[in-house]
């Protein structure tokens, strides 16, 4: 499944958010989930999506294959991501907006408001009138095989939404967005097609922030966000069995040149411990990023002490020349190896592994391949459930399918035609 709308795109970065963020106030409602449950902050859609349920118009082809899904998101503006939920039900995509600037000429002599600018050659004023693009939407679909219906439209924040992310579903139904404006909003659908602000970190960053996931759920509800004023915070829920319904916030200096992404590494274990029959220790929680320095780090929250420690993701064989967009951590396949795909502006996805090899010297140590080099820069990779295929997204338009031999070389197995954007252009 793939929604069309510009997906991919990059956001801007290293950009102060000077448009004059406010902090909204929110009213508090009936507290269902244990968080303080805010203001709602749902939109319905209008009735005409709410009844008519969209089917898919796909060409006629060999029907033992999977069709794609091509959804109208309806969007105003620039869509940045989109995100199926762990049961591949519910499909939400984010928007961007910007300020249009509209001039307008009046002849006069009279410089009287300020705003307006005098034009010497044909002494004439011009004011200049800002029409905002008021899309800044999370928009939501229930999906149900090759159709799929709006569900809600989620507002909130006042700036461009780079990245969602879905919680397991042991937390119930939570999606977080990160957004220009520096803040990370969690929202959670209450009932069918009503959704609810449980929590709003405004003014998280300082900056904008690029990128945001939830941990695994076996280390409780925690996200983790990461900004261009170069820090990741990292999102903890009390959790309601401890009676706790606060979330604190914790910092980690990553990088001065600003964090793209964010991608936990999946929850495992490691070795046995020593003197005890086949007990293996649960690997502590681990986060990798990537950032506008052309560097990859791994974070690792020491299980004795509680700091997170830095270490970063380096080989001699191979590294990025420019800002790397997007990290993702493979699924675990083989115990106690690091898999992670990296992509960058330099246009290379490159594929790093550490451990897993009982022949290996040093375990710390990665290695690193690139997969392949693309036409134009990459923005974004991820890994299929079973982690052995990476779709990559490049500024060609393009999503393609690669998959890792025996003999260790990547090879393209599937191309997704552009076929809806083919079709607007014509």
């Amino acid at each position: 499944m793939y929604a069309q709308g510009g997906y991919g795109q990059a956001p801007p970065q290293q950009q102060q958010y000077n448009a004059g963020y406010q902090q909204q106030q929110y009213a508090p409602q009936q507290q269902q989930y244990g968080v303080p449950a805010q203001q709602q902050m749902t939109e319905q859609p209008q009735q005409a999506q709410q009844t008519q349920q969209q089917e898919t118009q796909a060409a006629p082809t060999d029907q033992s294959k999977a069709q794609p899904i091509y959804v109208d998101t309806q969007h105003d503006d620039m869509v940045h991501d989109a995100q199926l939920d762990y049961y591949g039900t519910k499909l939400a995509t984010s928007s961007s907006g910007e300020l249009i600037y509209a001039a307008i000429l009046f002849q006069t002599w009279y410089l009287f408001y300020v705003g307006i600018a005098l034009s010497p050659k044909h002494a004439q004023l011009t004011l200049y009138l800002l029409y905002p693009v008021k899309d800044r939407t999370v928009k939501i679909y229930d999906v149900s095989g090759n159709s799929y219906a709006p569900n809600a439209t989620l507002t909130g924040h006042s700036g461009p939404i780079y990245q969602l992310s879905w919680s397991h579903p042991k937390y119930g139904t939570l999606l977080a967005s990160a957004s220009f404006d520096g803040s990370v909003l969690i929202h959670r659908e209450s009932r069918q097609g009503e959704w609810i602000l449980v929590k709003a970190f405004v003014g998280l960053h300082e900056s904008s922030v690029n990128s945001v996931q939830f941990a695994p759920h076996e280390y409780g509800l925690v996200c983790a966000a990461g900004s261009s004023d170069g820090k990741v915070s990292i999102l903890t829920h009390g959790g309601e069995s401890n009676g706790d319904d606060e979330w604190t916030v914790e910092y980690l200096n990553d990088t001065p040149l600003g964090v793209n992404a964010v991608s936990w590494a999946p929850y495992g274990v490691g070795k046995e411990k020593e003197g005890e029959d086949e007990q293996c220790e649960p690997l502590p929680p681990r986060l990798v990023t990537g950032g506008s320095d052309n560097g990859i780090r791994m974070w690792t929250k020491n299980a004795s002490t509680g700091i997170w420690e830095q270490t970063v993701v380096e080989c001699s064989d191979a590294h990025h020349k420019d800002w790397v967009r997007d990290v993702a951590c493979a699924p675990s396949i083989i115990p106690g190896m690091n898999v992670i795909a990296s992509c960058s502006e330099d246009k290379t996805v490159i594929i790093w592994k550490q451990g897993g090899d009982d022949t290996a010297a040093d375990e710390k140590k990665w290695s690193a391949k690139v997969l392949n080099t693309f036409e134009d820069p990459v923005w974004r990779v991820s890994w299929s459930i079973t982690g052995n295929i990476l779709a990559v997204s490049s500024g060609d338009a393009n999503v393609t399918l690669w998959k890792e031999e025996l003999d260790g070389v990547w090879s393209l197995v599937n191309q997704v035609e552009d076929a809806a954007g083919g079709a607007q252009g014509e």
